[in-house]
């Protein structure tokens, strides 16, 4: 008898023997097994069903439910979340929990952030004086008193840009002055000419200074999470990139753009609509801040913003063109203090 028939046959003494009571040989346990097995082959169904029925299914106990109470927002700081960023998500974007009907503020620059701590015609003669010097120890020859020239020229071109609504490049300027003198535009060499325009500037350039209350309006708006840009109508860009740098405001600004870059001029809707899109914002939700009721209030009133007058002093043609317009241009809030800003910006944003 093989191994499996005896493990099989020892199935079949689970009891132990009463008294007088034979174990069964091994051949009488096979033939019983064998018996069993063909019995088991003539079963119906249903009696295989009752004879060998599972054992009921035990019901699974029901889940424990627990009554969570809601979890409250953690408020984190602008310092807590750049640390987020820098630890474990690239690119986290910042999204306050409840909108703000105000996303964005766009910025003038001269006369309303800034302002000239020397007066705009002395800065301008000293700069051309300078380049004047530089263009012809570069070997040009230029007619007596040039410097006076560059100025007009300057001034020309800046009436030019305000009538056509379309910006006259500094660069520009001072090749078609050179051209109206006589001196061929086939002996001008781009890299002083550049170099020329940027002497006349410097001097401008490191007399902006920021106005009082200016820098702790930006570090206010800038840490409340608001978005910064800053537009103005300038005719040279790289000295205007510059300006932004030497007055240490560039880290605040979501856009820096000045007209130069653009060759349009506020008020033209195309000029704010490019900080728009770079946004993805709506009018209504952006706040015009500027000096000029002509360029910066009536330009953010035809794009259906809201409007910020700032009404210090500025410059005397600024000031001729506001007194034209007073009566018909209308801004939606008027200040004489830059602290007045941040107050109709949260009011407006509420």
């Amino acid at each position: 008898m093989s191994d499996e028939t005896r493990a099989a046959a020892a199935a079949f003494d689970p009891q132990p023997l009463q008294p007088g009571q034979e174990p069964l040989t091994p051949e009488e346990k096979e033939h019983l097994l064998a018996r069993a097995r063909g019995e088991g082959r003539n079963l119906t169904d249903e009696e295989r069903l009752l004879i060998f029925e599972p054992a009921p299914a035990v019901a699974p106990a029901p889940a424990t439910r627990y009554e969570v109470a809601p979890m409250q927002a953690a408020p984190l700081g602008r310092s807590q979340l750049a640390r987020l960023e820098q630890d474990f998500f690239d690119g986290l974007e910042i999204h306050a929990a409840t909108p703000r009907l105000v996303q964005g503020i766009i910025f003038d620059f001269d006369h309303t952030l800034a302002s000239l701590s020397q007066p705009l015609e002395d800065l301008m003669l000293t700069g051309a004086q300078a380049a004047e010097a530089y263009m012809r120890g570069a070997g040009m020859e230029l007619p007596p008193d040039f410097a006076v020239n560059i100025v007009e020229a300057r001034r020309f071109a800046e009436q030019k840009s305000a009538e056509e609504a379309e910006e006259h490049l500094a660069d520009d300027a001072l090749s078609f002055l050179l051209q109206f003198f006589g001196y061929p535009a086939s002996r001008m060499n781009p890299a002083v000419l550049q170099r020329a325009v940027d002497i006349f500037y410097a001097p401008e350039m490191t007399a902006w200074r920021l106005r009082p209350g200016a820098l702790a309006l930006l570090e206010a708006l800038h840490s409340q999470g608001y978005k910064l840009a800053l537009l103005a109508n300038y005719n040279c860009d790289r000295v205007f990139q510059r300006t932004v740098d030497y007055l240490g405001i560039r880290r605040f600004f979501d856009v820096c753009l000045c007209s130069a870059s653009v060759e349009y001029r506020k008020p033209d809707a195309r000029y704010f609509q490019l900080v728009l899109d770079r946004w993805d914002a709506l009018p209504y939700e952006i706040v015009v801040v500027g000096d000029s009721l002509v360029h910066d209030i009536q330009g953010g009133i035809e794009l259906g913003s809201q409007t910020i007058w700032v009404n210090i002093d500025t410059s005397a043609q600024v000031q001729h063109d506001n007194a034209a317009v007073a009566e018909q241009v209308r801004p939606d809030a008027t200040v004489t203090d830059l602290a007045e800003v941040a107050q109709w910006v949260a009011a407006w944003a509420a």
